[in-house]
């Protein structure tokens, strides 16, 4: 079998293994999700707080706890007994929500992300799933309620009267808005392989070949789409402290802004489970070492596995905070209109055609492939050097600049003999008056025009 014939797979039991645990188990999923992300979420923050202090040659956190570990609950705690001060010009109810409208949707984003196969529950002979709920439309479910804590962060900009709230807040939903295109265009390739929507059954798919290395140009999309979906850096432009003081949260305080801090974070964790779930076979055992070790996709090991491959994402998302500087914003949005949906709707043809090719047998795939490495070199071309060409015709066929403006700009038209040298020139004015301007006497001005503070008794 090669990497176009993968068949669609409908998972190792389909759909039919959700909804028959009893309600104790599904509560206890719940907590335990839930205390995975809480508990992740203070792992990340330390963790990013080592690795870019080890980039900035610095120690970090090293003293609460070993090896700093209990910094991040110190902080939490810290952050909690602050004073609560919500401002005057603030709409009180919705500048309480917007925080919980913007936290709740990414806890509930994780209900359907696979973390294992079926495993027994301990002190039971019962199986499930290690998955809280499946539904055929799952991973639609997650962007679907993705989008939702965008609401949140419009509403707590708009909600606090601040105008740098405002404008953090629309600059936040503008630029969560146009990625979120660029990142489902960017899993439609996914959907046509795997045959399904189901996030257990696109993890079933990838048993043999990971669709990140089959559709690489998706993941790449993805992964630029995932930092600018999250507001982190370099696209970290509705928090540009230089600008906007700190973007949509800047009149939180306390527990509130500690609640927006908390959805950040797992958003990060939510998209990086999801590249896994999409991407890197899941739950799967990378390297396929599975081949060598016969029990490593059973039981509880999957579990580590998941969580090696999500701290890898939130290590490159600590990477590029690091290593690259913040980007323009207009540079950010043109680079997402211009460049990464086009891209991703190209692809997606490019996809579907070899998909049919393959499933129907009617086209030599040595031929198709050529062609497509053909068409993207091509493709690729037109989008970054035609532009450039596009940029200097015009800049060739501009209008003379006209006098009086230097570079586009409006600047001082010079005397017609040059420079003026010396002293100035004297001043004849209609009523028989001389007045000589010197350097060490500013001139000033009366109803008949300018005049020095001092006229020439002449």
């Amino acid at each position: 079998m090669t990497v176009l014939d993968l068949p669609p797979s409908a998972g190792a039991n389909g759909l039919g293994a959700f909804g028959q645990d009893p309600w104790w188990l599904i509560l206890i999923k719940a907590v335990l999700i839930f205390v995975v992300l809480v508990v992740l979420t203070l792992f990340n923050i330390w963790f990013e707080r080592r690795v870019v202090a080890r980039m900035q040659h610095r120690i970090g956190p090293n003293v609460h706890g070993p090896f700093g570990l209990l910094q991040s609950l110190a902080d939490g705690v810290k952050l909690a007994l602050k004073e609560d001060i919500i401002p005057k010009a603030a709409d009180k109810v919705v500048f309480i929500l917007a925080p919980v409208i913007a936290t709740i949707p990414a806890f509930v984003a994780f209900s359907v992300i696979p973390f294992g196969p079926e495993v027994t529950v301990p002190f039971t002979h019962r199986q499930t799933p290690l998955q809280l709920t499946d539904m055929p439309m799952a991973v639609l479910f997650v962007l679907a309620v993705g989008s939702i804590g965008i609401y949140g962060i419009v509403l707590g900009g708009w909600s606090s009267g601040s105008t740098y709230s405002l404008l953090g807040a629309l600059r936040s939903s503008a630029q969560m808005i146009s990625y979120e295109i660029a990142m489902g265009l960017a899993l439609v390739a996914v959907f046509l392989y795997a045959g399904s929507l189901s996030t257990s059954q696109i993890v079933a798919a990838q048993d043999t070949w990971w669709f990140g290395l089959i559709l690489l140009p998706s993941f790449v999309i993805y992964l630029i789409a995932m930092v600018g979906e999250t507001n982190r850096a370099p696209f970290d432009l509705p928090e540009a402290e230089g600008e906007l003081v700190g973007g949509f949260h800047t009149e939180y305080s306390s527990l509130k802004f500690a609640l927006f801090f908390l959805a950040e974070y797992i958003n990060m964790a939510t998209v990086s489970a999801l590249a896994t779930t999409l991407f890197l076979g899941g739950w799967h055992v990378p390297f396929w070492i599975d081949k060598v070790w016969a029990g490593a996709n059973s039981g509880y090991w999957p579990f580590l596995w998941f969580m090696g491959k999500v701290l890898f994402f939130i290590f490159i998302f600590i990477w590029l905070r690091g290593t690259l500087p913040r980007m323009r914003y207009d540079q950010f949005m043109a680079f997402g209109w211009k460049y990464l949906i086009p891209f991703s709707l190209v692809w997606i043809v490019l996809v579907a055609a070899i998909r049919t090719a393959s499933l129907d047998g009617g086209i030599d795939r040595k031929y198709l492939l050529v062609g497509l490495g053909i068409f993207v070199v091509l493709f690729l071309g037109i989008f970054f050097f035609g532009e450039q060409q596009a940029g200097s015709d015009e800049r060739a066929e501009r209008e003379p600049t006209p006098e009086g403006y230097a570079g586009g700009f409006p600047v001082p038209a010079m005397p017609a003999g040059g420079a003026v040298r010396g002293a100035a020139a004297t001043l004849t004015f209609g009523q028989g008056r001389t007045v000589t301007a010197t350097a060490a006497e500013p001139e000033t001005t009366d109803d008949d025009g300018p005049r020095q503070a001092e006229e020439d008794p002449a």
